[in-house]
Parts: C-alpha cells; sequence; structure tokens
C-alpha cells in the first residue's frame, strides 16, 4: 500500500495531494482546493508571484480601447526585464541554474516568475531577503517551489503553436527571451574569476612543480666524485662530533 501511494504521488490518481501544485507551484482553485498543496521546507526553486507585468495585456486607454505595442518593443521590454531580475538575483544570492516567466493570463499564473537556484541555501537566502523588498512599486511575495522539472510543468502544445486554452491554461507558457540575451546571461559563471577551491588546486600544483624542481637540481649540483648529499652530510656531521662531543659544546 505505501508503495502504491509513493507511485502515485503528485499525479491526477492522488486523491488527497494536488497534482497541479506538486507539478506548477501554483493552482487555480488557490486555498480553496479540496486537495493539499504540500509546500516545501527546502528547495532550489523560488517562485516570485505575479512580478511581472506584460505591456499588452495592461496598455488600455482611457475609453478602454487596447493601445498597440509592436513585437519589437515587446520583446525589448520583457528582455530589459528578465535581464535586471536575472543580474539583481544571481549577484546579491547565488548561481542561477534556470529562470522562467509565465506568460500565463490566468491570476495563479499570470507573471510568475521562478528561479531555479544552484543550492537550496541561496534559494533560501533569497525568499527571505525578497518578501522585504518592493519591484516596479510593488511588494514582492516570494516563496519556495515545489517545481525543478520545468519540463513536466510546460504546455507542450503552447511549445508547438497548438494550445486552444491561450493564456488560460493551467499549464505554464514560458516566454521566452531573445538567444543573445540567453547567451550573455548564461554565459556569466564561465567568465566570473574561478573559485577558491580551483586557485588552491593550482598553487598546489605549483608547489609540488617547485619542489620537484629543486630536488632536481639537487640532484644536478652533486659531486662528480660520485657521493650523493646524503653522504657528505654523514661525514660533516661526524666531524662536527668529534670537534664538539657526541652531545654539542662543553
Amino acid at each position: 500500500m505505501a508503495e502504491y501511494l509513493a507511485s502515485i504521488f503528485g499525479t491526477e490518481k492522488d486523491k488527497v495531494n494536488c497534482s497541479f501544485y506538486f507539478k506548477i507551484g501554483a493552482c487555480r482553485h488557490g486555498d480553496r482546493c479540496s486537495r493539499i498543496h504540500n509546500k516545501p521546507t527546502f528547495s532550489q526553486t523560488v517562485l516570485i508571484l505575479n512580478l511581472y507585468c506584460n505591456p499588452q495585456n495592461s496598455a488600455k486607454s482611457a475609453d478602454g480601447s487596447h493601445s498597440t505595442v509592436s513585437d519589437e518593443e515587446m520583446q525589448e521590454h520583457y528582455d530589459n526585464f528578465f535581464e535586471e531580475v536575472f543580474v539583481e538575483c544571481e549577484d546579491r544570492y547565488g548561481e542561477i541554474e534556470e529562470m522562467n516567466v509565465c506568460d500565463n493570463l490566468g491570476d495563479h499564473l499570470v507573471g510568475n516568475v521562478y528561479i531555479k537556484f544552484k543550492y537550496e541555501e541561496d534559494a533560501e537566502k533569497a525568499v527571505v531577503d525578497l518578501n522585504n523588498r518592493w519591484f516596479g512599486g510593488r511588494a514582492i511575495h516570494a516563496e519556495l517551489s515545489p517545481v525543478t522539472d520545468f519540463r513536466e510543468a510546460c504546455c507542450r502544445q503552447y511549445e508547438m503553436g497548438e494550445c486552444t486554452r491561450s493564456g488560460f491554461c493551467n499549464f505554464m507558457h514560458l516566454k521566452p527571451i531573445s538567444r543573445e540575451l540567453r547567451r550573455e546571461l548564461y554565459g556569466r559563471r564561465r567568465k566570473k574569476s574561478p573559485s577558491s577551491r580551483s586557485r588552491r588546486r593550482r598553487s598546489r600544483s605549483r608547489t609540488r612543480r617547485t619542489r620537484s624542481r629543486s630536488i632536481s637540481n639537487e640532484r644536478r649540483r652533486e659531486p662528480r666524485d660520485g657521493s650523493s648529499s646524503v653522504d657528505r652530510f654523514r661525514s660533516q656531521s661526524q666531524d662536527k662530533e668529534q670537534r664538539e662531543g657526541r652531545y654539542g659544546r662543553y
């Protein structure tokens, strides 16, 4: 029985735990959901709720008509937002493995930002600090998320351009950034200075090389009569003992 419950945990067959919250970190029913939302006590992923405001969704004039925003302006606005959040969080809290922003229209997913850090300690530190900060004139609400595999959380029909639910789909519609920005942001970790551990390894290797060089030089400086440095040391110590006595001067 225990094995069966473990195998269906977080799936649609699980009648106790909410599968949507387990996969996506959010549920359209919210606190009114009939199933349990098991919030993690530790995770690599941080969820920042409703952080991104899409200009195409909020661009309305006084008479209620939509004002046009070009695709180029939309992409530039989104890239600037993504870069600002990514750089700020990575520089302040720790290395980021993956960051995604939802393009959904449902209240439980709209503008959600998921940041997966390399270490769980960095994610915990980010949650504590972000909940005391503001962005765009609004207070930030951050929490740990159970989502670690975004392939399971994404809408596959949306990726193929075939989702019929549009922005009100219950699975993630992840908004892509430009290729140049992706290459720049995820290449930052290679540009950073090497870790202290690698520096220590290199210093040890240098020490070993210098020691080996000094030993080889000593061997080169040995006399041509065939006597080694050990033999010369023994002869010198015996001469000293004869001059000063066995236990030093007297």
